[in-house]
C-alpha cells in the first residue's frame, strides 16, 4: 500500500459554474456543483488505495455538508490561490506520512472507483507522477504525484503541458492516464450536453443526475 491520499479543491457552491450559466440557474448550478462534489468523495471512499480524503475550500458550508462523509477539511484563508491552497494541503498530509497525493477536481460526475484504482496502480515507481487531461488535453483533471511535494503545482491555463514540463525538469518519471469518464469535467453548456449524452445512451456508469 503506498499511503496515498486524495486531495479535493471545491470552489464556493454558490459562486460555482457562472459559465453555465445560459443554461442553468444559480440554484441549479449549486445544487449540480454539490452533487458533483458529493460523488467525487464517494467514489473516492470507495478506493480502498485512498487513505484518507481532504476537502478543502473557502465554502464553509461545503466543508460542513463534506464532513459527513467522514472526510478531512481545510479551509483556505486570505486571497484564493489554488496552487498556494494545494501547497497548503500537501504539507499537512505530508505531516500524516502520506506517501503520495493525488489532487482530483469535484467536477468530474462519471468518474469511477476504476479510474482512481488505475492511476494509483500507474504511480509505480518512487518518483512520479500521474496525470489525466480534460477531454480538450488542457487542464489537469486528476494528478498524483510520489513523494508529495515532489513538482510545484500549475493549475490554470495550460495546465496539463505545465505540469508535464515541472516533472520533466526534476526527472520524474511521467505517465499520463487517459479515460472518457475522468476527462470529462462539465464547465460550459456543451460539456454539460456531453454529459447528458452519456448518462441517456448509459456508454459511460451512471452518475447521480441533477435536476437538470
Amino acid at each position: 500500500m503506498k499511503n496515498i491520499w486524495a486531495i479535493v479543491p471545491v470552489k464556493p457552491l454558490n459562486r460555482s459554474k457562472s459559465r453555465l450559466a445560459p443554461v442553468l440557474d444559480i440554484k441549479q448550478r449549486e445544487t449540480f456543483s454539490r452533487e458533483m462534489l458529493e460523488r467525487t468523495v464517494s467514489t473516492l471512499k470507495d478506493v480502498e488505495a485512498v487513505k484518507g480524503i481532504v476537502v478543502i475550500s473557502r465554502d464553509t458550508a461545503a466543508l460542513a455538508h463534506v464532513r459527513q462523509y467522514d472526510v478531512h477539511t481545510l479551509q483556505e484563508t486570505g486571497t484564493p490561490e489554488l496552487n498556494a491552497s494545494l501547497t497548503r494541503a500537501v504539507q499537512v498530509v505530508g505531516s500524516w506520512n502520506a506517501g503520495g497525493v493525488l489532487v482530483l477536481a469535484s467536477d468530474i460526475p462519471l468518474m469511477r472507483p476504476e479510474d482512481i484504482n488505475q492511476i494509483i496502480s500507474l504511480s509505480n515507481h518512487p518518483s512520479c507522477i500521474v496525470i489525466a487531461a480534460d477531454r480538450r488535453q488542457e487542464g489537469t483533471n486528476a494528478l498524483l504525484m510520489r513523494p508529495p511535494g515532489l513538482i510545484p503545482f500549475c493549475y490554470g491555463q495550460n495546465s496539463f503541458q505545465k505540469h508535464i514540463e515541472v516533472a520533466n525538469a526534476a526527472n520524474a518519471e511521467v505517465r499520463i492516464y487517459e479515460s472518457p469518464t475522468i476527462a470529462l469535467d462539465v464547465d460550459i453548456p456543451e460539456d454539460l450536453d456531453l454529459y447528458r449524452e452519456l448518462l441517456i445512451h448509459q456508454e459511460m456508469a451512471p452518475a447521480w443526475p441533477a435536476d437538470i
